[in-house]
């Protein structure tokens, strides 16, 4: 269980200081990088509320959010720490194993999917997680890999960072003067494929900031993961979706298929890809009813609500 820090700084910053609010704890599976979109978008949302790691048990926090790690969430549960447990996508745990009955179950699907198989029983939908900033900068440049390699066979991965990936990673550099690559996991055969490439930035998800990186970059590629699309959605920003590796992002990716006509990323010869057109892209095609951009809100309203008058 570890706590993973929204703003970059070094975990002890993000223990609040004065007469703030109750305190809570924050944890996420940091090697996911749906995971860590999530629980940044929501802790933006936690103004009042002092927040603090693994480390800030004694005394116990008035309540927990845990974004996809069930033993965390039990563990809490047990210490008596009531836990809001957000699932981040639609993948849930690599065991199968569901969230304790007594969590507050939270899971993070658009309205604008199809309908999926039975969640966790309990289990409430948020809508779109956005990033508390929708706009981007005025002047963009580079181009922005979010590459997600969670529950992806390790053979699988290193055929695409040596093959497609280290492509696009030098036709980015030619055709958009940068490139910087945010990986969740399987950080090593990803630097050791673009080591040819030493300009491509290679940096690990829960150590940056994704959603800043894409407010000034001016090309967006990413790994078909729900964090990416809100992402892309909130800002109303072009999308390139990299192939699908693994079976969990080849079911999302054939989902949104039946929705939204989204761009691959597959041929780095593509001109398209580094000039993506200046109008939204395909959001305009879902409808407002089902364009619910405030899940990161109802979340943090929950644990807020938790904190203060617990169950």
């Amino acid at each position: 269980m570890a706590l993973l820090n929204p703003s970059g700084a070094a975990p002890a910053a993000t223990e609040g200081g004065g007469r703030a609010g109750p305190r809570v704890l924050l944890d996420a599976c940091e090697d996911r990088l749906d995971s860590v979109l999530a629980l940044a978008r929501v802790a933006a949302h936690l103004g009042g509320l002092r927040r603090t790691g693994r480390d800030g048990l004694e005394p116990l926090p008035a309540a927990a959010l845990v974004c996809d790690d069930v033993a965390a969430t039990g563990r809490l549960l047990e210490l008596g720490v009531p836990v809001v447990h957000l699932e981040s996508g639609p993948a849930g745990p690599p065991d199968g194993q569901a969230p304790p009955e007594r969590a507050l179950v939270r899971v993070h699907r658009p309205g604008w999917l199809p309908p999926s198989g039975p969640g966790a029983r309990g289990a409430r939908p948020t809508g779109i997680l956005a990033p508390r900033r929708t706009g981007r900068n005025r002047t963009r440049s580079g181009t922005l890999v979010l590459l997600s390699l969670w529950g992806v066979p390790d053979a699988e991965a290193g055929t695409f960072a040596s093959g497609t990936l280290r492509g696009l990673a030098a036709a980015a550099l030619h055709r958009t003067g940068s490139c910087t690559v945010v990986a969740d996991t399987g950080l090593a055969p990803v630097r050791s494929a673009l080591a040819a490439h030493p300009a491509v930035r290679v940096l690990r998800a829960a150590e940056a900031d994704p959603d800043a990186l894409h407010a000034g970059a001016a090309v967006l590629l990413a790994s078909p993961v729900l964090g990416a699309l809100a992402l892309a959605q909130a800002r109303r920003a072009p999308l390139a979706l990299l192939p699908p590796l693994g079976d969990a992002q080849r079911d999302l990716a054939a989902q949104v298929a039946e929705v939204l006509p989204l761009p691959s990323a597959e041929d780095p010869a593509d001109p398209g890809l580094w000039a993506p057109p200046a109008a939204a892209g395909p959001w305009h095609l879902l409808d407002p009813a089902l364009d619910d951009l405030r899940g990161a809100q109802r979340v943090a309203r929950t644990l807020r609500q938790l904190a203060l008058a617990p169950l």
